[in-house]
């Protein structure tokens, strides 16, 4: 069974200017420090026309959203599917006021977060996922540090 197969689609969407194999590279860790191991994530950016039905079509809820995590997961090997609204993601960081780069890497973190067992339905949960995706988000501008630093040695 491959491991680590992490898919981007974004049909009409620009992704923000990160590289594919950075992004890889971090949500892998973000797994293995959990003790987890993906197997296949695809994220697929949306409107948020298509991600309201998806979330009236599967969920029964008629509100817009900025992800919607499908899990087919295993136990320890992570295996799902991640929409996000590009919309909404623009949305929340501009009302936010976050640089989108740091709100596209939020959602990306949440949604494995999902995979990987965490919850946000109540304010503590909440609370914990936010911790959990800044750590995440710290994590990854770590990873770039140590690549520049690499690249300049």
């Amino acid at each position: 069974m491959p491991m680590n197969r992490i898919t981007f689609h974004s049909e009409g969407y620009r992704m923000p200017k990160l590289k594919k194999y950075d992004l890889k590279r971090w949500l892998i860790e973000i797994a293995q420090n959990h003790n987890k191991q993906i197997v296949r994530l695809a994220y697929n950016f949306c409107t948020d026309n298509e991600l309201l039905k998806i979330n009236q079509e599967f969920l029964q809820h008629d509100t817009l959203t900025d992800i919607i995590t499908f899990d087919y997961s295993n136990q320890d090997l992570l295996e799902g599917e991640i929409f996000i609204s590009h919309e909404r993601v623009a949305e929340n960081a501009n009302q936010f006021q976050e640089e989108i780069n740091h709100e596209f890497l939020r959602v990306l973190a949440h949604g494995l977060l999902h995979l990987i067992g965490f919850q946000d339905k109540t304010t503590k949960l909440l609370e914990e996922m936010r911790k959990k995706e800044n750590e995440a988000i710290q994590h990854f501008f770590a990873i770039l540090a140590e690549n520049n630093s690499i690249q300049n040695s």
